[in-house]
């Protein structure tokens, strides 16, 4: 057990009004206990449907980033309640500056913008103790969910690791687990929650809405999926300390394939004798281990020869 989990296995027995939190999630005192990571998305947060939600463009994008952040605050704030200390955030969404970072307390970090080498979980090592997704969808290969995708909705049709196709969470548990990191709590919609559930096991879910389409939603309201997930996180924190949830580790060294909409990047990538075209869409690559292949999935995804200084 780390060092942190140690601690925060000590600080469980102390009454949580003297661990204590404030309103944006600091703690009031020390931060001993389980170092918590945090990567937060768009399409799973309470109540985002369409893209009139998820960028600057959208007439709703400025109300709904409040609500991401209100999630992800929350997290925080059930996390420290069960015992939580250092806690790291990701906006791991579209331009990656989403988040509200002045509604934060001073002791929280924030991961922003791109390029970065491990895209949704930079930062994350084998310190943590746990990781927490907020605001996750389901993936591509999905029928049901919002927005359902996996990485780019505009590009790609699939990702598989080791033969297995592969959405975020999944992807991000794996490089989460690369590190010896299990992911702990998931929110986002019902279809996101059951895809969870079923790769990496019975870790804990807050689902704050249910599909209809990939562009509707009952959904909670900003204040009850705020709950659920504060109620959720402090579960999840306590589970981590009983040992209950383990990381998610996949078959070393890993195949990908990454499956496009178009032809062309698998045929200019298959001139690199790393990627092996399996058809006209998709190439495979061979790694070392989960931080290798998602270095060379940024490199893949990312790589422009048109850019000038």
């Amino acid at each position: 057990m780390r060092g942190a989990l140690r601690m925060a296995a000590v600080l469980t027995m102390v009454p949580i009004s003297l661990v204590g939190s404030t309103a944006s999630g600091s703690p009031s005192s020390q931060q001993e206990g389980p170092k918590i990571y945090i990567s937060a998305d768009f399409e799973g947060v309470t109540g985002v449907v369409t893209g009139e939600q998820l960028g600057p463009d959208g007439f709703e994008y400025a109300r709904f980033r409040e609500f991401m952040t209100g999630e992800v605050l929350a997290a925080i704030e059930g996390a420290r309640a069960a015992g939580a200390g250092e806690i790291l955030v990701s906006d791991s969404h579209g331009n990656g500056q989403n988040l509200l970072i002045d509604r934060f307390g001073e002791d929280v970090k924030i991961v922003r913008s791109w390029p970065r080498a491990l895209t949704m979980m930079e930062g994350i090592d084998d310190s943590f103790d746990g990781a927490i997704f907020i605001g996750y969808h389901a993936g591509t290969t999905n029928p049901e969910g919002v927005r359902a995708h996996t990485m780019s909705s505009a590009t790609l049709t699939d990702i598989r690791i080791n033969d297995y196709s592969s959405n975020e969470t999944i992807w991000n548990a794996a490089v989460a687990g690369n590190f010896g990191v299990p992911v702990i709590m998931v929110s986002g919609d019902d279809a996101t929650a059951a895809e969870a559930k079923a790769r990496l096991g019975d870790i804990e879910t807050a689902v704050v809405k249910w599909a209809h389409s990939f562009h509707s939603a009952t959904t909670l309201t900003p204040k009850a999926g705020q709950a659920a997930i504060r109620q959720t996180a402090e579960r999840a924190v306590r589970r981590l300390l009983a040992g209950e949830i383990d990381p998610y580790l996949v078959q070393t060294p890993v195949a990908i394939t990454v499956r496009f909409k178009h032809y062309q990047p698998s045929q200019i990538l298959a001139y690199l004798q790393m990627f092996e075209r399996i058809d006209a869409h998709a190439v495979r690559y061979n790694a070392a281990d989960m931080e290798e292949a998602a270095r060379t999935l940024v490199f893949l995804r990312n790589y422009r020869a048109d850019i000038t200084p």
